[in-house]
């Protein structure tokens, strides 16, 4: 049951931050710089990565004990 819950709470981590990217980024066009680049195109950019190195943390935090054990 233990790795039933690591793999959907990886599941759900990654989709929320999937979809908070895409609807900040596409939907609210953030991610394009169309004339020239904004400060809003930069704080999503920056928002962007942050949320993928909190992934990667997240991910780490919820598998690292489990990859250390084999």
């Amino acid at each position: 049951m233990a790795f039933l819950n690591r793999i959907s709470r990886s599941i759900g981590i990654a989709l929320v931050i999937m979809v908070l990217n895409t609807t900040i980024g596409i939907m609210w066009g953030y991610a394009f710089v169309e004339d020239h680049w904004k400060w809003s195109n930069t704080l999503f950019y920056i928002f962007a990565f942050t949320s993928v190195v909190v992934l990667a943390y997240a991910l780490y935090k919820i598998w690292g004990a489990h990859l250390k054990k084999d």
